[in-house]
């Protein structure tokens, strides 16, 4: 059955892809109703459905929670809950309407123009506009915000100059950057808004400087979130960190955030597909011993299945009929920061990555909640090269490939450290990898675990970033764009982090992006992928899967390969509790 949801995913995937390519809007739906409400052959029943606690460990607390500035899983999981982007994916990753009811490219796909559902509020009850979403997007090019993902959308106009600018600038030099880019938001009658006070104003116009077929999919992403400009102002630079200052659009309110505690979200009045029938608890024991015992007694409803309880889990049927597993959407590497020696020599990069055993880290360590790769975009996603078979598991060739290094010729020591995120069984884990590079390449690898949001925080910053470490990169819409311009290209945030850069790869995946044709739009990326690997810049290592645990009072979870978090995250509306 999984080979098959494999195929059947791919081609709902690639449909949408080709819909992309061709610039065709994804038509809007009829209003949706709540899915409480009866057929339309039926009379109504008017029973009003007791909101109740779902409650999910997410394991790490957010290094940030700004939508302007997130990247990490853990920091969308609770964004996508208050908010909500122009457009949205649904249980079957097409892109469909969020706020925008609907969206017009003109012919040669250089200018989108979005409609914003009208009468829409935040969940305080005042207005949303259109210049709200002006702003959320300019604020995320703004170079004093540095926003995680400020590259993935250089295709508009202005954009790439504004986002590089010197954040020291004089204040009217930044101005007229931000003010040359191209997102505007205009009232019905074609005029510029003035305000957010304006009900008229819901028109949002993106000019591109090339062909963007995917920018409809890109602007429902956390970077148009639409967040208050006052309370953003009012609560400072970690205005993110107090549930007060997050007054969104999305489908939930959070009411509670102690930082590292819970978060609490209850469901949004005026949110304009109707009212949630829970409340979402989030928790953060990142110790995942500890998150299965609290599981078993009761006190989560929700937790991630980790590799050391499968067994356990297994063996119990209680349990073992609460177990969710399915397919992912996350390719996780072992990076080696190029900018650091040893990993300034590629020999020495290209020695760890033939001393890597992928597939005794899948059977040993995961217990088979992965599948081992050595390239970057997963099965079931268009752009996956399933004839990629270099760098795999060599022992010998790994010892030759070091000796032949000129650091090592040059007599040079091989201090090399991993930093992780500190947890019982992640030490574990670490330390079966460094016994496999002692074993095969003699070198102590020294271990450095760090407290978890800690760690996360490392990872995003150039200056500290870690020597050596695992990182995964999951899909944010299915379409190769998304895991090789947005990630690879040498303008990219993440590139430049991890110290790599390659002309030609930026040439294909350029030539890529703007291809109509999708054949050979395909081909483009397939060659940008080669090449990457080629470089050997990360060592690709497993791709997940979704594994949870998932109490059987818990009802009308939809899932997808890209939940970020806990199952069900696609559409919290249709989740409900049933004891």
């Amino acid at each position: 059955m999984r080979s098959k949801w494999f195929v059947l995913f791919s081609l709902l995937v690639m449909v949408s892809m080709l819909l992309a390519a061709c610039g065709q809007a994804t038509p809007a739906p009829a209003t949706e109703a709540p899915a409480t409400e009866a057929p339309a052959t039926e009379a109504p029943v008017a029973t009003e459905v007791p909101v109740q606690d779902l409650t999910i460990n997410l394991g790490t607390y957010p290094d940030l929670l700004d939508p302007q500035k997130a990247s990490f899983v853990n920091e969308i999981a609770h964004l996508k809950l208050i908010y909500e982007g122009l457009t949205g994916l649904n249980a079957d990753l097409e892109t469909v309407p969020g706020a925008a009811e609907k969206w017009e490219y003109n012919a040669d796909l250089t200018e989108i123009t979005f409609y914003i559902r009208e009468g829409l509020k935040y969940s305080d009850g005042s207005l949303l506009n259109a210049k709200r979403f002006e702003y959320s997007l300019l604020r995320n090019l703004d170079p004093n915000t540095a926003g995680e993902y400020s590259g993935i959308t250089d295709e508009i106009v202005g954009a790439p100059e504004y986002r590089s600018a010197d954040p020291a600038a004089a204040p009217e030099e930044l101005a007229k950057l931000r003010d040359a880019v191209g997102i505007k938001a205009y009232d019905k009658a074609g005029n510029l808004c003035t305000g957010y006070d304006q009900p008229d104003c819901l028109v949002l116009k993106v000019t591109m400087s090339q062909p963007a077929p995917y920018m409809h999919t890109v602007l429902g992403l956390w970077i148009a979130y639409p967040a208050k400009e006052e309370l953003i102002t009012e609560g400072g630079e970690t205005w993110w960190n107090e549930a007060k200052y997050h007054v969104g659009n999305g489908a939930m309110v959070l009411s509670v955030l102690e930082p590292s505690t819970q978060a609490v979200f209850v469901p949004n009045e005026n949110y304009w597909r109707g009212k949630a029938k829970i409340n979402v608890i989030f928790k953060y024991i990142t110790d995942s011993a500890v998150a299965f015992e609290a599981y078993k007694n009761g006190e989560f409803d929700i937790i991630g299945l980790a590799a050391e309880d499968l067994a356990t889990v297994e063996a119990d049927p209680t349990l073992n009929a609460e177990k969710m597993v399915y397919p992912g959407s996350c390719t996780f590497a072992v990076y080696f920061t190029s900018f650091k020696e040893p990993f300034t020599d590629v020999k020495v990069r290209e020695a760890f990555m033939y001393a890597l055993d992928r597939e005794g880290w899948v059977k040993d360590v995961l217990k088979g909640l992965g599948s081992p790769t050595l390239t970057w975009i997963p099965k079931g996603f268009p752009g996956y090269d399933p004839d990629e078979n270099r760098y795999g598991y060599d022992p010998e060739k790994a010892k030759a490939t070091l000796a032949d290094s000129d650091w090592v010729k040059a007599g040079k020591p091989l201090d090399v450290t991993a930093t992780f995120s500190d947890t019982p069984r992640n030490r574990t884990r670490w330390e079966w990898l460094a016994a496999k590079w002692k074993e095969v390449l003699g070198v102590d690898v020294k271990l450095n675990p760090v407290e978890a949001t800690t760690f996360t925080a490392l990872t995003k910053d150039r200056a500290t970033i870690p020597q050596m470490f695992i990182l995964g990169w999951c899909a944010d819409y299915p379409d190769p764009q998304n895991w090789l311009s947005v990630y690879w290209m040498s303008t990219s945030p993440y590139a430049q982090r991890y110290g790599y850069a390659n002309p030609e790869l930026d040439k294909l995946m350029k030539a890529g992006d703007v291809e109509p044709d999708p054949a050979k739009r395909a081909q483009y990326y397939a060659d940008a992928q080669k090449l990457l690997v080629s470089d050997a810049a990360v060592a690709f290592m497993w791709n997940n899967v979704n594994a949870y645990l998932v109490k059987p009072w818990v009802k009308g979870i939809k899932t997808t390969p890209q939940d970020a978090g806990w199952p069900g995250d696609v559409d919290p509306l249709s989740i409900y509790i049933e004891k």
